[in-house]
């Protein structure tokens, strides 16, 4: 299965030359959270443009939750009708199978077809 995370294109690039990425979400780590927010793929852009709508410079992580060495559960979130993925621990470099700029449609807007 697959899951995905938004990251800065910087933290990222930090997090692949450790081996390890521990950012939860904008301006909070793993530590502090807790957890690693992920999103399946039709959740990706509300989440982007309710979270870092006045953000540029994103990525999306495409993460196999296979090879993930984290557990992951789907759990609701205030607000939400749905449940989101959480990774309980760091994402391993290697779960990442592929990073996709996240871009802005026409109208402003994140937009992600996964």
């Amino acid at each position: 299965m697959v899951i995905y995370h938004i990251a800065f294109a910087e933290d990222w690039a930090q997090a692949a030359q450790a081996d390890e990425y521990v950012i939860s979400t904008r301006g909070r780590t793993l530590d502090e959270q807790g957890f690693i927010h992920a999103s399946d793929a039709h959740q990706v852009a509300g989440v982007a443009n309710f979270l870092y709508e006045a953000d540029d410079g994103l990525v999306i992580l495409v993460i196999d939750t296979d090879r993930l060495r984290s557990p992951v559960r789907y759990e609701d979130v205030p607000g939400s009708e749905e449940p989101f993925p959480h990774i309980y621990g760091p994402i391993n470099a290697d779960a990442v199978v592929a990073t996709k700029p996240l871009e802005r449609g026409p109208d402003g807007q994140f937009a992600f077809n996964g």
